[in-house]
């Protein structure tokens, strides 16, 4: 670690298989989805148009934050938070008692670079300490900053808008969108796709998430992907960063899965992902309608799993507090100086922290 690097306050293989102007788990077999979707509405099912255009639910994120926000440099890329919400209300109880609110369980900046033809996603482990700023909630009342509190209480406190605003202080970097999808929509996704093939190297068991996978490979439904992307007591230390690196396979298996479903040339299955896909998600409002997504879609057909670099935000163990990680502010800087200059991430950004050591551990590649 470096003098700069200072703080502020079981392996899985995948199976076969702007800026300005428009649970990453869900966004690209979401947008290819509602593309098809648009075309079959423009051919006569109107009805097809409308039901999923109701489906969709969105957050006026913009009105909340105001103008203090960094500056919108329009320089062809295109940054969006991702954020997988873990709710237990409604359908979501059976994944644990309901504590007053829900929390970011995943939290991922979706970086397209100028011509979105690559991509970089940068995880943020949800137990960082981080310097919260004070955000208005959508009722108008207004939340306090907080010096060093948990990155995923930025949501539990003041909802999307807050977490959105906590992203920006973090990095500088002004959110063009916002995406998220809780437990339930991303499991009734994966089986409306027929599921998702991974390979495990090794045995993962976790009560906790619901998962028991033997090593080899398997075609993943619903339960068993939210199992995955949850675990974290079954891999490594039982620390978030192991189940960072699950969350990363996962992602590029999808995205995988995502030119093989066959959606496009099956007018009964599209209709289906498509229903499920815009039923699972919460967007800014300015992508809350099918035209929206439709158009932000085409801005990713150029995208594959092989077009993507997979990040985590350079933290170290906190010194008072094992369970929690800090971030490194040289290396962190590196990572978003890159972005907003819409420059690849350098190697030297993501060695030497904790997640680099967890991914070394041989869980994930």
């Amino acid at each position: 670690m470096g003098d700069n690097d200072k703080p502020t306050t079981g392996r899985i293989l995948r199976g076969p298989g702007r800026r300005r102007k428009p649970r990453r788990r869900a966004l690209r077999i979401t947008a290819w989805a509602l593309a098809g979707a648009v075309v079959l509405g423009g051919v006569g099912l109107g009805y097809v148009y409308l039901r999923l255009n109701g489906n969709i639910t969105g957050v006026d994120i913009n009105a909340q934050l105001g103008k203090d926000r960094p500056k919108n440099i329009d320089n062809g890329s295109m940054d969006i938070l991702v954020l997988g919400s873990d709710s237990r209300a409604g359908k979501n109880g059976q994944y644990g008692r309901d504590e007053g609110g829900a929390r970011s369980d995943t939290a991922m900046i979706v970086h397209l670079y100028n011509g979105h033809r690559k991509a970089t996603v940068v995880s943020i482990p949800r137990d960082t300490l981080v310097h919260r700023p004070a955000c208005t909630k959508s009722d108008g009342t207004t939340v306090p900053a907080s010096p060093s509190d948990m990155f995923n209480d930025a949501y539990s406190v003041g909802g999307p808008a807050c977490a959105v605003k906590t992203v920006e202080s973090m990095t500088g970097i002004r959110m063009d969108h916002y995406i998220e999808v809780d437990f339930t929509g991303f499991k009734n996704l994966i089986n409306a796709m027929g599921g998702v093939p991974v390979t495990t190297t090794k045995p993962i068991n976790d009560k906790d998430s619901h998962l028991d996978l033997p090593a080899g490979t398997h075609n993943l439904d619903g339960e068993q992907a939210l199992g995955l992307v949850r675990t974290r007591h079954g891999v490594g230390d039982g620390s978030d960063l192991g189940r960072i690196q699950l969350q990363q396979a996962f992602v590029k298996a999808l995205l995988g899965q995502a030119h093989d479903v066959g959606m496009l040339t099956n007018p009964a299955k599209l209709y289906d992902v498509a229903d499920t896909a815009t039923k699972a998600l919460t967007t800014d409002s300015e992508l809350a309608s099918v035209n929206a997504l439709a158009g932000f879609a085409s801005s990713l057909k150029d995208i594959g799993s092989g077009d993507l670099d997979m990040v985590t935000m350079p933290v170290q163990y906190d010194q008072t507090d094992p369970n929690r990680v800090v971030p490194m502010e040289g290396k962190a800087e590196l990572v978003w100086s890159a972005l907003r200059a819409d420059r690849p991430v350098p190697a030297r950004a993501k060695q030497g922290s904790a997640g680099d050591e967890a991914l070394a551990r041989g869980w994930v590649k």
